[in-house]
């Protein structure tokens, strides 16, 4: 009991810790105009901060996810279901998983669009499919999230962000995520293209990794035109 009061506390702290650092970064986009009238510095300043907590972020992540995950062979179906679930997590990166029979290992390799790169060693455990863990960590559910633009308020796409995710907080990562989106190599090809840096575009082209990271998910790529219900009569 007392292992699972511990992991709950920690993964409530995680998710608190996800809502301080948007919030932080909130917080610089306004008043570092403020603090300084040379925009191009305050911009370097929030640019260099946010990268610098994304980065730590991925890479606790990522290191977590190794510490946890648990194969039970070097079977061909075990490594692709390693790798769907750090293309869940990581869905921008270059993901090459190596085998090692001798070693009975797998070497993880994960190369971000950022031109960030983890490695990481994974053993196998012929058990791990019949063990059970009596630490269970909380699970939020995702709840609705409909999101309009300020000229078309009529026009709304249904998105889902955590349950324990405020509505300020959801809008501040999905601000967070459409930017790194148009920064990353996929985005710039698409301006390069002449595809249109909207939020349509976006919300249509971002990979559902990017979203599930920050707490987001997709539930439709196309914008659903709010329906006006008519009130029954009354007799």
């Amino acid at each position: 009991m007392l292992h699972k009061i511990a992991s709950n506390f920690k993964t409530m702290k995680k998710e608190a810790k996800k809502g301080n650092e948007a919030q932080l970064l909130d917080l610089l986009k306004r008043v570092l105009p403020k603090a300084t009238h040379d925009a191009q510095l305050a911009g370097k300043i929030y640019q260099a901060i946010e990268s610098e907590l994304k980065a730590k972020a991925r890479v606790t992540a990522f290191e977590k996810f190794c510490s946890k995950v648990e194969v039970p062979d070097l079977e061909p179906k075990s490594v692709m279901e390693l790798k769907r679930q750090l293309t869940a997590s990581f869905g921008d990166g270059d993901i090459t998983i190596k085998p090692n029979k001798k070693e009975q290992t797998l070497t993880v390799e994960v190369a971000l669009t950022d031109g960030s790169q983890f490695s990481s060693e994974i053993k196998v455990n012929p058990n791990a499919s019949a063990e059970t863990s009596d630490e269970q960590e909380i699970v939020f559910k995702f709840i609705p999230f409909p999101v309009c633009l300020p000229g078309d308020k009529e026009l709304v796409w249904m998105l889902a962000k955590r349950e324990n995710m405020t509505p300020e907080e959801a809008a501040i990562a999905l601000a967070k995520i459409e930017e790194d989106f148009w920064a990353s190599k996929t985005g710039q090809k698409l301006i390069r293209d002449r595809v249109e840096k909207s939020f349509p575009e976006f919300i249509a082209r971002a990979p559902g990794g990017m979203l599930s990271e920050l707490g987001l998910k997709r539930h439709y790529k196309l914008p659903e035109a709010i329906k006006s219900l008519r009130t029954l009569e009354k007799r």
